[in-house]
């Protein structure tokens, strides 16, 4: 199999170029790499410790102010350790001010630790001195740490928030925004001494699952996983027309599901992917952006969704199981409609795959590395016969170690067990920080009054109308979410603008999902669009022209979500149903289900039409917008918007196929 890879694989970026654009566009992969050894196995031996500790707490939990503090602490230590406070630093030592930063980190901990029984019992919650001095040195200590993990956007949202209640109930401050005064007391003792603040619900989630879960992720990487997912949609789709961007829209969909980052997923993936597009004819920008849009959608498909189904789990209180299923079609909806577009810009200019006897095949493909796929399939089985979802996580872990070594191919030693518990713990670093700054944002919003002034304002804005406050909701979760990872991003835009839809009895898991996909899609979405633009860096094409066409593939994932609010049984939820409110699970009939996957099927692949002008020829405009607005209807689930859409498609359908059939004619020989 080893000589078709051969043939089949252009000029690939070798590990150094893929990490410069890594590092171009992700600020989270500017790590250090120190040449004193000893240095460099210390910094393993706490990631390997960081990684060990979680799976300990998670079959012997501590107070969750403990946990929580161990695991911003111990993460804070490794983020000084690792990241240098400019790009432009040296790589190769560690100043000693990090080492100071380092060890305040671990003290912040600590302290909660000794105090942890004054604070619950004999203060009472009220903070004295001493405990007002290590709140600051800690938030301080987490803005600075995520700032040279993230960059600046999220810290700087976090300290304007965090400055709010110091001027709030001024007068100047505008009527909607007053508040009473807060002391310094108040404000620093809610970050610290709480579980609303640094150590909020959002700290607890990365605790309690995502690390787990990005660990499970890096166990899967050591493996060979990536290897298995590329080598499998070669094989199923590399040969078909335009086979390699096919392949892309595969692999990145799958991995992007389990690892749940987007960017990284675009350089690890599109490495491979993106040379082959160019290969066969597909422009730079276009081959950018299959890889950009294929990547970030990896985040709404089950059965992982980059952990974040366990967060919106935590959060609305709605099972993983149904969560899961309610996410199954809008995200296969959403992959039908990029490889749709690919299909049909492959159909259009003429572009063909790799031919078959240079792609290897699905029976050795599977024999070699298919026994890694039983680690996804026993997370879905255990998670759906309701085990806690950090045990699944763990399990999972072991039996990915165990399943491994069925061949000797993707067989982990001990020493790759060890990389991998460093390399999850490294990998879970962006989040540790991006969720401690959330807490700040979460604090504040729970002392204050600003999440109910977010929901008047997009309420009052929407005037009433659902279509307009949907609207406005969407613009604020695709703002909250600029240059965010998706599961910061899902927090803040459900802390903020979610709430907003509950004035019009809209179900919570479906208000909750419609800006989760919005907070995603800002990854996408000019002028922020970081995995368009690591895809462009790849391609050598034009990032802002890369991020407008990952925008134009992407159009099904901004439809979607309208339509899941107006018929929520898109979402598998019964709305006639009053449990659904209650956050119990209830099919809607089979008959609505075919109703809706088949209506939105065909127009999904009509809407992919009519944005690439082209299904058996290319359309002129008259054809395209018609075709396009019959698509529409097809995709607004009603009785009479299905008929005309449906009508209108067949036609558009029919007299293209007539004119292919003239083209055919009048090129055949007489």
């Amino acid at each position: 199999m080893s000589q078709n890879e051969d043939k089949v694989t252009p000029e690939q970026l070798d590990a150094q170029q893929q990490q410069a654009i890594l590092e171009q566009f992700d600020r989270e992969s500017v790590t250090r790499t120190p040449s004193n050894k000893s240095v460099a196995w210390f910094i393993a031996a706490v990631a390997i410790f960081y990684s060990l500790f979680h799976l300990f707490i998670t079959f012997n939990p501590l107070p969750e102010l403990i946990q929580r503090s161990a695991h911003v602490a111990i993460g804070l230590v490794l983020v000084f350790l690792l990241y240098p406070a400019r790009q432009s630093s040296s790589r190769q030592s560690i100043p000693w001010l990090d080492w100071l930063l380092a060890l305040a980190s671990l003290a912040t901990f600590l302290y909660i630790w000794k105090e942890y029984q004054a604070i619950m019992t004999t203060r009472g919650g009220i903070p004295n001195t001493l405990d007002i001095v290590f709140a600051i040195l800690a938030v301080v200590l987490v803005v600075e740490g995520a700032r040279r993990v993230m960059g600046w956007m999220l810290p700087i949202l976090g300290l304007i928030f965090l400055s709010y209640p110091f001027f709030s109930h001024y007068d100047w401050v505008p009527d909607r925004l007053l508040t009473r005064p807060y002391s310094i007391s108040d404000i620093f003792g809610q970050m610290y001494l709480k579980t609303e603040g640094l150590y909020s619900s959002a700290i607890g989630a990365s605790v309690t699952f995502i690390f787990l879960f990005i660990l499970f992720g890096a166990f899967l990487a050591k493996s060979g996983m990536g290897k298995l997912f590329n080598d499998l949609a070669m094989a199923l789709a590399g040969h078909k027309q335009g086979g390699p961007a096919k392949v892309a829209v595969i692999s990145s969909g799958f991995m992007g599901s389990i690892n749940g980052t987007a960017v990284a997923n675009v350089v690890g993936t599109g490495s491979f992917t993106i040379p082959l597009m160019k290969k066969i004819g597909y422009h730079k920008n276009f081959a950018g952006a299959v890889e950009a849009s294929a990547s970030v959608g990896g985040q709404i498909l089950p059965p992982v969704m980059g952990a974040s189904a366990f967060i919106m789990a935590e959060t609305t209180g709605v099972s993983y199981g149904t969560i899961a299923l309610a996410a199954t079609l809008p995200a296969l909806l959403y992959y039908l409609g990029v490889m749709a577009q690919v299909h049909f810009r492959a159909g259009r200019d003429d572009l063909k795959g790799v031919p078959k006897a240079d792609l290897p095949h699905v029976k050795d493909v599977l024999k070699e590395r298919g026994h890694l796929l039983i680690p996804i399939v026993a997370l879905v089985f255990f998670l759906f016969q309701s085990i806690p979802v950090s045990y699944a996580a763990v399990y999972t872990i072991v039996l990915t170690v165990v399943v491994a070594s069925f061949r000797k191919s993707t067989r982990m030693g001990f020493k790759d067990i060890l990389e991998a518990l460093a390399d999850g713990a490294k990998q879970s670093l962006s989040v540790m920080a991006a969720c401690a700054v959330v807490g700040i944002i979460i604090g504040v919003v729970s002392l204050t009054s600003f999440g109910s002034v977010m929901t008047s304002s997009i309420m009052s804005i929407g005037a009433g109308s659902l279509f307009l406050t949907l609207f406005f909701t969407m613009i604020a979760s695709m703002i909250l979410g600029m240059g965010l990872p998706s599961i910061p991003a899902y927090i803040i835009t459900a802390t903020m603008a979610a709430p907003a839809l509950a004035n019009f009895d809209i179900p919570t898991l479906v208000a909750h999902m419609f800006v989760f996909y919005f907070g995603l899609f800002a990854n996408i979405t000019p002028p922020v669009a970081l995995a368009a633009f690591a895809g462009a860096g790849i391609a050598g094409g034009d990032p802002m022209r890369t991020g407008f066409q990952a925008l134009k593939l992407s159009l099904a994932g901004f439809i979607v979500p309208f339509l899941f609010v107006y018929n929520p049984a898109m979402l598998m939820i019964d709305t006639t149903n009053a449990a659904v409110n209650a956050r119990e699970f209830a099919f809607p009939a089979w008959t609505t289900i075919v109703s809706i996957v088949f209506t939105s099927v065909v127009g999904i692949l009509a809407l992919g039409a009519a944005v690439e002008g082209y299904f058996k020829v290319s359309m002129n405009w008259f054809w395209r917008i018609f075709l396009g607005i019959g698509a529409l209807c097809l995709i607004i689930p009603e009785t009479i918007t299905d008929i005309v859409g449906m009508v209108m498609v067949v036609i558009a359908i029919s007299v293209n196929i007539m004119q292919a059939k003239k083209q055919n004619q009048s090129y055949s020989p007489s």
